[in-house]
C-alpha cells in the first residue's frame, strides 16, 4: 500500500517552523516525564525525534478545549460533562481482551500494550459529526501492532471494539441513552491501516479520562464517534458489527461514517465545519483531508449509500 503525506494546506494555517520545533522539543521532554510513570524507561521509547510522516502541520487546538469539550455519553450528553465527571473513572488495573476469529486470543494489561511499540506523536485532525473540529497531538501506536499479536484467521473481515461501562463511575450508563457498552467497528483493512491509531496520551501527557483513558482509538478520516474511548475488548468477526449509533439511529449514523462533505446528516449540513477556537467556518475536506492515504480503500463503493 502506497502511503502519501497528508494533503497540503494554506500557508496561512501553518505554524511557523521555529515555533513548531520548539513546541515539539517541549512535548518530547514532557512526554518522557509523564509516560515514565506508566512504563519503565518510556522516555527511551518515544521514537525518532522527527515529526511523524502522518502528522498535519496545522496548529494544534489549545489543550483547554481538547480536554474540556468532549463527547463521552457515558459521563453525560453535555460537552462539559466528561471533564466534570470522568475523574471517577477506574483506569487501573486495565486489561484489553483480544478475541474472536484469531489463532491466539489474548488478554493484555495496559503495561503490556504500552511495551508493544515505540510511542509516536501524531498530530491529527478530528472532525465531529455535529460540525466542529479540532487538531490534536496524540501519543500512541498503530492499532495494527495490537491486532498482529493474535494472528487473525482468514475469515476475519471486521474488528469490533467494545468500551468500558462502569456503572459506579459513569453516570450516563444508567440513563440508557445508548445500548451500553458502547461498541464500534471497522473493516479489517481499515483497522490495519497505518493511520489508525491507539492513543494513550495527548499534548505530551497521559490521556485525560475525559478523552478516553487509558487508551482509545483514533481513526482520523472518520467522524469522531467512530474512535471509541476506554477500550476493553477487541473482537474479530466475519460479519459487520452493529455499532452503538447504528442501533440508536441507523438513518443518521452509517457503519463507515467517513467524513464526506457531500453527504449531509439528516439534521445538518456536513459541507462546512467550525474549528474550535475559530469564529469563521471552514470547508470540510473529503476524508477529513486524508483522502490521498485512504480513498483507495473505498474504490468502487457508493459513499452516498454506504455512508
Amino acid at each position: 500500500m502506497r502511503i502519501r503525506h497528508p494533503a497540503a494546506i494554506a500557508a496561512s494555517e501553518i505554524t511557523p517552523r521555529a515555533l513548531f520545533d520548539r513546541r515539539r522539543e517541549f512535548l518530547r521532554a514532557s512526554a518522557g516525564l509523564a509516560l515514565s510513570t506508566l512504563v519503565p524507561q518510556a522516555e527511551a521509547r518515544l521514537g525518532p525525534g522527527k515529526p511523524s510522516i502522518y502528522s498535519t502541520s496545522e496548529a494544534p487546538t489549545p489543550l483547554k478545549h481538547v480536554a474540556g469539550y468532549n463527547n463521552f455519553y457515558e459521563f453525560g450528553t453535555d460537552k462539559e460533562d466528561p471533564a466534570q465527571y470522568a475523574h471517577a473513572l477506574h483506569t487501573r488495573p486495565w486489561t484489553v481482551s483480544i478475541e474472536g476469529l484469531v489463532q491466539k486470543p489474548k488478554t493484555l494489561g495496559i503495561e503490556e500494550l504500552l511495551r508493544l511499540a515505540p510511542l509516536e506523536e501524531r498530530i491529527y485532525r478530528l472532525r465531529c459529526v455535529e460540525g466542529w473540529s479540532m487538531v490534536i497531538p496524540w501519543l500512541g501506536f498503530p492499532l495494527a501492532t495490537v491486532l498482529k499479536q493474535v494472528e487473525p484467521l482468514g475469515n476475519a473481515k471486521y474488528v469490533e471494539l467494545v468500551t468500558a461501562a462502569q456503572e459506579d463511575t459513569m453516570p450516563g450508563v444508567k440513563r440508557h441513552v445508548l445500548d451500553w457498552p458502547y461498541t464500534e467497528g471497522l473493516r479489517l483493512d481499515e483497522a490495519m491501516h497505518p493511520l489508525t491509531l491507539i492513543a494513550v496520551g495527548l499534548y505530551g501527557d497521559v490521556l485525560p479520562n475525559q478523552n478516553g483513558a487509558p487508551l482509545r482509538l483514533v481513526v482520523p478520516w472518520k467522524y469522531g464517534f467512530k474512535s471509541g474511548k476506554s477500550i476493553v475488548k477487541i473482537r474479530f468477526t466475519e460479519s459487520e458489527p452493529r455499532t452503538a449509533w447504528m442501533k440508536a439511529a441507523p438513518r443518521e449514523y452509517g457503519f463507515y461514517s467517513n467524513v464526506n462533505p457531500e453527504v449531509d446528516h439528516p439534521r445538518w449540513s456536513q459541507a462546512t465545519e467550525r474549528r474550535i477556537g475559530e469564529f469563521f467556518k471552514r470547508r470540510t475536506l473529503p476524508f477529513n483531508g486524508y483522502g490521498e492515504q485512504v480513498a483507495q480503500l473505498y474504490a468502487g463503493m457508493d459513499l452516498r449509500k454506504q455512508f
